[in-house]
């Protein structure tokens, strides 16, 4: 079975989640484009995006349509090129209906499990619960006579572990999206020794047509991504406690957050990225982490603290960000969570204590956006840590140890097996989590 095959019959798990349904629409995307194809005009091809919430599959069939026709304006050329045999399209916006149309005769949106039971290929996008996963694999596998491969998309847990304890015999693949997966450049595909060959072609093939920059991991708990960003969180939260002897905790998290978002040059502090994946997404993570690791360096108690009192963060279903440790308001951060008042505390009743005791920010700092954007990025960026380096100020002290701690972390990564070079632990970082350079790189030696 070749790759138009294969993709003629596909089901996503999940599909109406937050990384589901964007798996749900660029999967669509590819088959309505090959459908499209004279060479395949005989050929039928389904989509089951497949979830328990009836509710959340109509909101999913909404989205989709708004994917499709950003999909087809971006492609408007290929299809009145592939179309124009079709007299009744006339005008662009017959040609973008006439996509959506199409894509709408492939998709079957479905509240059952046994819509699966029909498919070539199996997209997993459900909550990361090994358990669920495994049981869902099982059921699947056991039912399904089309000999069905299984692509995951688990952030965290070991792919021969899934594959072992659902009898997968190699028809798995770790096929890690980054959220969002329509806007994401970034998949880690992470293959077992026991992987199918075929399956790993077919995984890279896909990624490919999907026009995503691929990193192949090995198979270790919490991959590249995880594996960097879990103990990222770590540090963080250790350097907390350490400035705990001088600073309220919300004072000491203002503190790491701004240094990481500001000083690293970073999208985000590290403690909004913690708000904006959801706290009890990466306490989860790490105990997968820990387990499967043997590592009991992987937790973090003061995240579990923040979950006792019902902080949770992540996002509300029309992508804004709930409140977390942080409070929003319009996308901005208006206050912190203080643990020992139960209560937020308003930023700016502790902003001036904090930035005067971290000292005058560096002169050649320039914000993230920017310096994203530049062509001779990595001539400021030697430029603004060579500044860095000489300042004896509290925040360039604390800015230069992340940056080691950082740099150490990726050199663990590969060190140990997770990543294949250090190449690709900086692709995963700068592609991934939208960093303006990999955390291995002569910055600060």
């Amino acid at each position: 079975m070749n790759y138009i095959d294969r993709m003629q019959k596909i089901a996503v798990l999940g599909a109406a989640g937050k990384m589901g349904s964007g798996i749900t629409a660029l999967t669509l995307i590819e088959c309505t484009d090959l459908s499209l194809l004279p060479e395949n005009k005989d050929k039928t091809f389904v989509l089951y995006a497949i979830d328990l919430s009836e509710e959340s599959l109509n909101n999913l069939l909404s989205y989709l349509k708004t994917q499709l026709i950003k999909s087809a304006e971006k492609k408007i050329n290929w299809l009145r090129e592939t179309l124009k045999f079709n007299q009744n399209l006339i005008e662009n916006t017959d040609f973008i209906n006439k996509y959506i149309e199409q894509a709408l005769t492939i998709l079957r949106l479905s509240s059952r499990i046994e819509s699966a039971y029909n498919a070539n290929v199996i997209f997993e996008a459900v909550i990361e619960n090994p358990s669920l996963k495994i049981d869902l694999f099982k059921n699947i596998n056991t039912n399904n006579k089309n000999n069905p491969w299984f692509l995951t998309n688990t952030s965290s847990i070991p792919i021969k572990y899934l594959n072992d304890n659902a009898n997968l015999d190699g028809k798995i693949i770790g096929y890690h999206f980054y959220n969002p997966p329509v806007v994401q450049k970034l998949l880690e595909i992470i293959p077992t020794e026991n992987t199918l060959p075929e399956l790993k072609e077919f995984a890279h093939t896909l990624a490919k047509k999907l026009k995503k920059t691929i990193v192949e991991a090995n198979d270790v708990a919490g991959f590249i991504g995880n594996g960097h960003f879990m103990r990222d969180i770590i540090y963080a939260i250790n350097e907390c406690e350490k400035l705990s002897q001088k600073f309220s905790l919300p004072e000491s998290i203002f503190i790491i957050n701004k240094i990481t978002q500001e000083y690293l040059i970073r999208p985000m502090g590290i403690f909004q990225l913690i708000d904006y994946v959801g706290l009890d997404v990466c306490t989860y993570i790490l105990k997968v982490m820990n387990e499967h690791l043997n590592d009991n360096t992987l937790k973090a108690p003061l995240l579990e603290k923040f979950l006792e009192k019902g902080i949770k963060g992540g996002q509300n279903p029309d992508g804004t960000q709930k409140n977390g440790i942080f409070k929003y308001e319009k996308g901005k951060i208006i206050g912190i969570f203080d643990l020992t008042s139960n209560n937020y505390i308003d930023i700016e009743s502790i902003k001036e204590k904090c930035e005067k005791e971290i000292g005058p920010i560096p002169s050649k700092i320039k914000p993230w956006k920017q310096i994203i954007s530049l062509q001779n990025k990595e001539q400021l960026l030697e430029e603004y840590f060579n500044e860095l380096k000489n300042l004896n100020t509290f925040g360039a002290k604390l800015a230069l140890n992340y940056l080691k701690n950082s740099k150490e972390i990726g050199k663990y990564l590969v060190k140990t097996g997770v990543a294949k070079n250090e190449d690709d632990v900086n692709t995963v970082l700068i592609t991934g989590f939208y960093h303006a350079y990999g955390p291995i790189n002569n910055f600060i030696e």
